[in-house]
């Protein structure tokens, strides 16, 4: 393999692209110019060019890691699974996950924190909370502190049979809607119970 032409990339700083006879650009660090030594007009050997192709991948996993942790939070789990994606081996995604935590990039306990705080916010109760966080792959021990954070549902509640009843008088069946609509965000009858009662309707117990 015979890099033809050897520069660096005029819109990405520290990124060199090295022009290869068959026509491809590779997209390399300055890491992986110095380290191989590499110049226009090298030509490598099948040895050398199998570790600068594997080099050139290494580094771009770890930067589209990296640009994707800058754009959104992810749980270590979900990272595993999209460098998964990526055709990342096992050894590499544990690697590059132990250093994104160690950069501070990744850390479960503050995601489980923003989850939480981000649904809540939105109005869901604790079993919506909890769904969330086993869908996202947060480890269980930190389920209970991050669902400390949430949001008073009497509030949550209270808002939504403001804003869904208006302040009228509600019959059994607009009551048994929004109960149920309650339910599916999440809350519980005991909380659903106690707010119906707060607005002033009849509430039979189970």
């Amino acid at each position: 393999m015979v890099i033809q032409d050897l520069k660096p990339s005029k819109r990405v700083p520290g990124r060199w692209l090295a022009a290869l006879e068959d026509g491809s650009i590779l997209r390399l660090g300055e890491a992986q110019v110095a380290d191989f030594a590499l110049y226009a007009g090298m030509e490598l050997s099948e040895e050398q060019a199998k570790a600068l192709l594997e080099a050139a991948r290494r580094d771009s996993l770890k930067e589209k890691t990296l640009e994707l942790l800058s754009r959104k939070p992810l749980s270590r789990w979900e990272l595993e699974k999209k460098l998964e994606q990526w055709d990342a081996g096992e050894e590499e995604r544990l690697a590059i996950c132990d250093r994104m935590e160690e950069l501070g990039f990744l850390n479960d306990r503050v995601y489980a924190q923003r989850v939480v705080s981000h649904f809540s916010a939105k109005g869901f109760g604790v079993k919506k909370l909890r769904d969330e966080l086993y869908r996202r792959g947060v480890p269980r021990e930190l389920w209970d502190e991050a669902l400390e954070g949430a949001e008073d549902p009497a509030e949550a509640i209270d808002a939504f049979l403001a804003k869904k009843l208006g302040g009228k008088t509600a019959d059994r069946k607009e009551l048994q809607k929004v109960s149920a609509a309650l339910a599916r965000r999440g809350y519980g009858w005991s909380d659903i119970s106690a707010a119906l009662r707060r607005y002033g309707a009849e509430v039979e117990e189970d």
